[in-house]
C-alpha cells in the first residue's frame, strides 16, 4: 500500500489538543498496517517531513496525504489536487465540499451521515477514535467527587452548576490546563461532568467524537454529559451516562448527589417496577462500563478495520489513474435543476389528475 503522510500545522505546545492527539493515534494504528509518518504544513520541525518538500520529492500517485485539520481542509485539498488524499473528517459543519477523488473517513456516525448527503458521490467510511488501554477502571479509591474540565465547558456548567455543587459541600475537581495522566484523574473521581453544546454551536460546527466522556466511562466514572452530534454514537442517557443540563439546577445538582452517594457500579435506570432513585438489581460486580460496550473503540478492533478501509482505498486510487469521475454530486446548481424538475413533474400530476 502507498505510504500515509498525516498532515498537521505542528506537533509542538501551540497545536496541542484533541484533534492533534487523535490524528497522532490514528497515525499509530495506521502504522500497524502499512509505512506511516507525520508531516507539518505550517511549521517546521527537525523531526517531521515538511509538506513543501514533500511535494517537490513525490510524483503523484506515489504516496497518500491525509488531511484532518477542518479549517485548513479546503485548501490543502486544492493544493493537493494532482495528489492522492484523504480527509479525515471529526466535526462537520464547515461548508465546504469535498470532490469525488477524495475518500472520506468520518470518526462518528454523526459525521458520516453529514458526509453522505454532503459527499453523495465520493467513498466514505467509518473509523471511531480510539480509547488506549491506559483507560480503563484501575480499582482506585474515588477521593474527588466531581470532575471537570473547563476548555469546551459550557457557561451553564461552570457559573451555576459547578458553584452549587460547591456549596453542597462536593469535593470539585477543575482542570484547566493539561494534564499527563487523565486516566488516573478519571479512576480518582465519581462523577465527570461535559457539556460541549454551547462551545461548538457557537463555534458553528459539530462536536467531531467526544473523546473525554468515553474515556472516563471505560475508567468507570459516571458521566453528566451533553449529547450532541458524535457525542450521540455512544452515550445512552439513563443507561450509560445522565443528560447534563435537564431543565433545572436543583435537578442536576439531586442527580449528581445520587450519583456520588452511589458506586458506580450500581446502574443508572430502574428496572422494571422499581422507583427512581431505588438501586437497581444489578450485581455488584458489574462496573458501570460494562452497560457500554468499548471493544469496537480499542486497537485490537480498530486495527483490522483501517487494514480493510486503508486496502479499499489503495483501490480506488489505482482505479482514478485509469478513470474519470462521472457521478454527478449534489452540488447547490444540481439541486436547484433537482428541485425544478421534481416541481415541474408534481404539477404535471397534478394536472392529469383534473
Amino acid at each position: 500500500m502507498r505510504k500515509l503522510y498525516f498532515l498537521v500545522p505542528g506537533t509542538t505546545a501551540q497545536f496541542r489538543g484533541g484533534g492533534l492527539f487523535a490524528e497522532l493515534k490514528t497515525l499509530a494504528l495506521a502504522q500497524q498496517v502499512c509505512e506511516a509518518a507525520v508531516a507539518t504544513y505550517r511549521q517546521r520541525e527537525p523531526e517531521h517531513a515538511f509538506l513543501t518538500d514533500l511535494l517537490q520529492q513525490t510524483s503523484p500517485g506515489d504516496c497518500v496525504f491525509v488531511v484532518g485539520w477542518g479549517f485548513d481542509a479546503p485548501q490543502l485539498v486544492a493544493q493537493l489536487s494532482q495528489h492522492c488524499v484523504i480527509y479525515h473528517a471529526h466535526s462537520a459543519g464547515y461548508g465546504f465540499r469535498i470532490p469525488a477523488r477524495v475518500p472520506v473517513i468520518t470518526v462518528s456516525r454523526n459525521t458520516l451521515g453529514y458526509w453522505g448527503q454532503q459527499a453523495n458521490n465520493g467513498l466514505l467510511y467509518y473509523l471511531p477514535n480510539e480509547i488506549s488501554d491506559a483507560f480503563c477502571d484501575r480499582g482506585l479509591p474515588r477521593d474527588i467527587d466531581v470532575l471537570v474540565q473547563a476548555r469546551k465547558s459550557s457557561e451553564y456548567l461552570m457559573r451555576q452548576l459547578v458553584p452549587a455543587l460547591q456549596r453542597q459541600d462536593c469535593r470539585v475537581t477543575i482542570l484547566d490546563s493539561f494534564v499527563d495522566d487523565l486516566a488516573g484523574l478519571f479512576n480518582r473521581a465519581k462523577v465527570y461532568l461535559y457539556d460541549s453544546a454551547d462551545y461548538w454551536a457557537v463555534s458553528g460546527v459539530t462536536e467531531g467524537f467526544g473523546l473525554p466522556p468515553l474515556e472516563a466511562i471505560a475508567c468507570g466514572c459516571q458521566v453528566f454529559s451533553s449529547v450532541n452530534h458524535g457525542l450521540s454514537d455512544f452515550l445512552d442517557p439513563g443507561f450509560n451516562c445522565y443528560k447534563i443540563g435537564a431543565y433545572s439546577t436543583e435537578y442536576d445538582v439531586e442527580r449528581i448527589l445520587r450519583a456520588i452517594a452511589s458506586p458506580a457500579s450500581e446502574g443508572i435506570a430502574p428496572t422494571q417496577g422499581q422507583t427512581p432513585g431505588s438501586i437497581p438489581e444489578v450485581s455488584q460486580s458489574e462496573p458501570h462500563s460494562h452497560r457500554l460496550d468499548l471493544a469496537p473503540y480499542r486497537a485490537t478492533s480498530l486495527v483490522p478495520r483501517l487494514r480493510t478501509i486503508l486496502m479499499d482505498i489503495n483501490h480506488f486510487f489505482d482505479h482514478q489513474q485509469q478513470h474519470m469521475a462521472n457521478v454527478p454530486g449534489l452540488t447547490p446548481t444540481r439541486l436547484r435543476q433537482l428541485w425544478v424538475k421534481q416541481t415541474w413533474q408534481k404539477i404535471q400530476k397534478r394536472l392529469r389528475h383534473k
